[in-house]
């Protein structure tokens, strides 16, 4: 499991990837970060929340590449339990498994053929000369 830091995710945000960073630091969906930060901009709070926004934009630096593969590799098998967690449903998440385990089973199964073939048979005859 990978160390959650907090990061501007500018590949999937809007102006500059603070909601979407915030959401994904707490494991939130990046629709609910956004509506909260509407609101509380639309509730009297607008030039605060621009204030903030503004300075998160300019003290919290951008992911990194590998942060953002693990970050996509950590999420592809996380059950999403509340509708405004993160993760996938339980359909989607029982589908991606049965792909990763037929994609395995077929390289399992190449991998039999192969080290019963003849051909194996061979190159470990010429390996033991």
């Amino acid at each position: 499991m990978i160390k959650r830091e907090l990061y501007r995710d500018t590949a999937n945000g809007k102006i500059t990837g603070v909601c979407a960073g915030l959401a994904n630091y707490f494991s939130l969906e990046v629709w609910l970060v956004r509506i909260l930060v509407i609101s509380a901009a639309l509730l009297g709070g607008s030039f605060l929340v621009i204030l903030a926004y503004i300075a998160m934009t300019l003290m919290i630096e951008k992911q990194p590449a590998n942060y953002v593969e693990a970050m996509k590799a950590e999420q592809e098998h996380k059950l999403k339990n509340k509708p405004w967690k993160q993760g996938q449903t339980p359909e989607v998440l029982l589908n991606t498994i049965e792909k990763d385990f037929d994609r395995l089973e077929g390289q399992v199964q190449s991998l039999e053929a192969y080290v019963t073939s003849d051909a194996f048979k061979v190159n470990r005859e010429f390996q033991s000369l």
